[in-house]
């Protein structure tokens, strides 16, 4: 069989750039709203900071929903292959995620070499050896999401027990030739016009908050590590460089220094980022619906930003927040991760049990 290996250069196109701008953009805007809502003590704005990255991840999985749904209907591609080589990555019980280099080898197409990671029970695990031949699918339009047919039909079956395929000259491999993400000059560019957006329309306010009176200042208590201030309204905790509210016990502390001397502070929204912590308290006499901050499962936290920022598509995290709110009469927990690949969300009820994963892309 003469085999040609197949390459598809990834590249960087205007849509792929102005992605990466408005992404970046909202990512700059949502966090830069939450400060400056904290500052002016706006709570609108505050809401705003949150919603927004939320907003934006819906309609970016709504605009793709029509392509996916095109590609769906197209039934995938069948084709024998070879395996060059495989490696298990992991696992030492039931299922092990497994490694394959594949030469595939359509009947209508060039053949080709492709990467591909695929769980194995350890007991069907001595079947696949260098050399075997497989029955693999595909979709037509993405020849690079293969996946071995553990169960293929008889006629398949029977095609790859008489089957002999050359190997493809390696090493390229075929790869998403998907736009690639926008340049970090872009990306700056829409960090500094996302923060700018929101800046801009309170420059005078926060001005005035700045040359405020001491008199008029909230009490503040800080060190060469840490800094917390506490309003009537609202209250922060900054930790120093080095810190992390994901390091142990860090968080709790934290809560338990805004909530004071464990008096009833209910909270309408906390906001917890890597070294700021944000409590906005609910007004005297208010009946917004509000929850006692030293509720949050504070251990349950560096576990749940590990799993969003881990297992949700996002693999160059770039800023992570961990929003709570009582909203709808419960605590409601949620981890939002933002990155290249888009944006990702981990949704969890009080206990810091997770109940919903939203993955980027």
């Amino acid at each position: 069989m003469t085999t040609t290996p197949v390459t598809q250069p990834a590249r960087v196109t205007p849509a792929s750039a102005a992605l990466g701008f408005l992404t970046s953009g909202v990512v700059a805007a949502s966090l830069t709203a939450l400060v400056v809502g904290v500052v002016l003590e706006r709570v609108p704005l505050i809401l705003s900071g949150l919603c927004a990255p939320v907003v934006y991840g819906l309609l970016y999985l709504l605009a793709g929903a029509p392509r996916r749904a095109r590609e769906a209907a197209i039934p995938p591609a069948t084709a024998l292959a070879v395996i060059e080589s495989l490696e298990a990555v992991g696992g030492e019980s039931g299922d092990v995620p497994v490694r394959f280099v594949l030469t595939v080898a359509p009947d209508d197409a060039p053949a080709y070499r492709v990467e591909t990671r695929q769980d194995i029970n350890l007991v069907d695990l001595p079947d696949y050896r260098p050399g075997g031949v497989l029955v693999v699918q595909y979709p037509t339009q993405r020849p690079w999401r293969v996946r071995i047919v553990k169960r293929p039909t008889p006629e398949w079956e029977e095609r790859a027990a008489g089957a002999r395929i050359d190997s493809v000259p390696g090493p390229a491999l075929v790869r998403d030739p998907s736009p690639t993400r926008a340049p970090c000059l872009v990306v700056l560019l829409g960090l500094v016009c996302g923060a700018a957006a929101v800046l801009m329309p309170f420059r005078a306010d926060l001005s005035d908050a700045g040359s405020a009176e001491p008199s008029a200042a909230p009490p503040s208590v800080s060190s060469t590590t840490s800094s917390t201030v506490v309003s009537s309204s609202s209250g922060t905790v900054t930790l120093g460089p080095g810190q992390s509210f994901l390091d142990e016990g860090e968080l709790g502390r934290a809560v338990d220094g805004l909530t004071g001397d464990g008096g009833s502070h209910d909270a309408l929204t906390v906001v917890v980022q890597e070294r700021l912590l944000t409590v906005v308290f609910a007004p005297t006499g208010s009946r917004a619906p509000g929850f006692d901050p030293r509720s949050l499962p504070a251990a349950r936290v560096p576990a749940l930003v590990e799993e969003a920022t881990g297992t949700l598509g996002v693999r160059t995290a770039r800023t992570w927040q961990v929003v709570l709110d009582g909203a709808g009469g419960s605590v409601r927990i949620r981890v939002l991760v933002s990155g290249s690949e888009g944006t990702a969300s981990l949704e969890a009820d009080g206990d810091g049990h997770v109940v919903r994963r939203t993955r980027a892309g």
